[in-house]
């Protein structure tokens, strides 16, 4: 069965001696399993003591993680710090740090990326790495996964690998298997040897499992399914049958895989700037034919370059709209390069880098005017993006329209360059017709003294701001009712009151946008008028 998983077990961090870390019942050599000590500092203990991680469990210092010396020494994991001191007045114990330890799982992720895309983090010790079609890269699987142990070891790491058909067997074969052979058959033996701690089980269910002579996956191998889950649990079960690979078991990376992508791997690592940029071009070029291919354009991309000693560097540029020019995307990577705070450092030069694009949209294909003229708006979207660049994106907002029928409420600011084109669109005007809302709105709106002929009929005359105005021509009224599902910061008064708008011209030719507050004598026996808006 081709790989489908590689799984990498570490037991130290880089800057504190070897420790290890297992359940009591498993053997020693089983023990060395867990990504420990990434908080110890150089020299914290002396010489080279015994050194033991501890945690505080029901209101006392137990042991977490130990070094080969303290397991020599006969302390285990689970064994309070004071019998542990009692046995080894030198010991060392350094507070376990958990958030330390899941961020160097992180950082060992990043590392193991330059491998493959597809990587996941197995808590709290393990890193699962999918390599099904990237082994081809390294000359053969057993090349890969001896590239990755060096990398990982050149951290002063000890690392544990193996390579099996799924994820938990790949694991569990790091964890407690032997050193085996390549090979089908090589693989299932070793597996089948595995102890019943690579299932994973419930201590009560281990304890059954033994009482009933079961000691190896081995002895499960060729138990009928129904009644081992009637006993021990469906879990059990199907955990039995991904360790053999008698399910799919996939893995789920923690980044997820973008719809786009390319790469380049150099035999001999670059080491100038103008290489990189010389090869982004080519990235560019060929991930621009596959969005075409696609009728697709991308709004964000991002790079990765990979130096050879294992340090990262990504750089990332987004668009106003979706673009696949090449050329257009590389003048933005240029703008990012140089306005990083510190400039790329390829040290002893880069072996990989990789190009994705996390974020597609739909692109046709446009006609252009018959006099070749570009259009205002992709002008603009060319500056955004370059400014959005330089000062950052975040600095520059747009109106976009909301679904809402309340003035205030009709429009909200998005992001230049990060709004989708998915958005509603906006309402275009009738050919020769008025506006029916103005471009000024009043926030909040002005109160009014406002004359009419009858409480709920139209305005004759109206104060604002201590000037008087004689309506000559009118329009209305427009109702707008309060939208009662949602609450409301209403500017005026109750803002749950009905509105009744109307489109007014005084003497001199000034239109305004005023409203009635209140249906008279069936929401309120007084309703107050306000302006609130002003058309051109």
């Amino acid at each position: 069965m081709t790989k489908a998983g590689s799984a990498l077990e570490t037991a130290t961090g880089a800057v504190s001696p070897e420790v290890l870390r297992g359940a009591p019942e498993a053997r020693p050599q089983a023990r060395a399993t867990a990504v420990r000590g990434s908080a110890l500092q150089p020299g914290a203990c002396g010489p080279a003591p015994p050194l033991v991680f501890t945690v505080k469990q029901r209101g006392a210092f137990r042991l977490h993680a130990l070094d080969k010396a303290a397991l020599a020494a006969g302390l285990e994991p689970g064994m309070a710090l004071a019998d542990a001191r009692a046995r080894i007045p030198s010991l060392c114990a350094v507070p376990h740090d958990a958030a330390g330890e899941a961020r160097l799982m992180e950082r060992l992720a990043d590392l193991a990326e330059r491998f493959t895309p597809m990587v996941a983090i197995a808590p709290p010790d393990g890193l699962v790495l999918d390599i099904t079609g990237c082994a081809h890269l390294f000359g053969s699987e057993a090349a890969l996964a001896g590239e990755a142990l060096r990398l990982m070891r050149g951290r002063g790491l000890e690392v544990r690998g193996a390579r099996a058909a799924t994820p938990e067997a790949a694991l569990a074969l790091a964890q407690f298997g032997p050193p085996r052979g390549d090979g089908p058959a090589q693989e299932a033996a070793a597996i089948r040897r595995l102890p019943l701690l690579a299932l994973r089980p419930a201590p009560d269910a281990l304890l059954a499992l033994r009482r009933a002579g079961f000691a190896t996956i081995g002895d499960l191998a060729d138990q009928s399914a129904k009644p081992l889950a009637a006993r021990f649990g469906a879990s059990l079960v199907a955990m039995r049958d991904r360790l053999l690979a008698r399910v799919d078991s996939r893995i789920t990376p923690r980044r997820p895989l973008p719809p786009v992508g390319a790469e380049r791997r150099f035999a001999e690592p670059v080491a100038r700037v103008e290489t990189v940029r010389a090869v982004l071009g080519d990235l560019l070029a060929e991930v621009s034919a596959e969005l075409a291919a696609r009728r697709q354009g991308g709004r964000r991309f991002a790079a990765r370059l990979y130096r050879s000693d294992g340090a990262q560097r990504d750089l990332a540029v987004e668009t106003g709209q979706p673009v696949r020019d090449p050329a257009l995307v590389l003048r933005l990577f240029a703008e990012r390069i140089e306005t990083l705070a510190d400039p790329i450092d390829p040290g002893f030069g880069f072996d990989i880098i990789r190009l994705a694009v996390p974020r597609v949209e739909d692109l046709e294909e446009v006609q252009p005017a018959l006099d070749g003229a570009r259009t205002g708006a992709a002008d603009l979207n060319a500056l955004l993006d370059r400014l959005g660049v330089r000062v950052g994106a975040h600095r520059f907002r747009r109106l976009a329209p909301r679904d809402s029928h309340m003035p205030e409420r009709v429009t909200r600011l998005v992001p230049a360059t990060g709004a989708s084109s998915a958005s509603p669109a906006w309402e275009m005007p009738v050919p020769d017709e008025p506006p029916l809302r103005p471009l000024l709105l009043l926030d909040p709106p002005e109160p009014l003294e406002v004359l009419a002929a009858v409480p709920d009929g139209p305005p004759r005359r109206f104060r604002w701001r201590g000037q008087a105005h004689r309506v000559v021509a009118q329009e209305g009224p427009e109702r707008i009712a309060p939208e009662w599902w949602r609450r409301m910061d209403g500017h005026a008064g109750n803002p749950g009151l009905t509105r009744d708008y109307y489109r007014v011209e005084d003497a001199d030719g000034r239109r305004f946008w005023l409203f009635r507050h209140g249906l008279y004598e069936r929401e309120t026996t007084q309703p107050h008028w306000y302006l609130h808006g002003l058309f051109a």
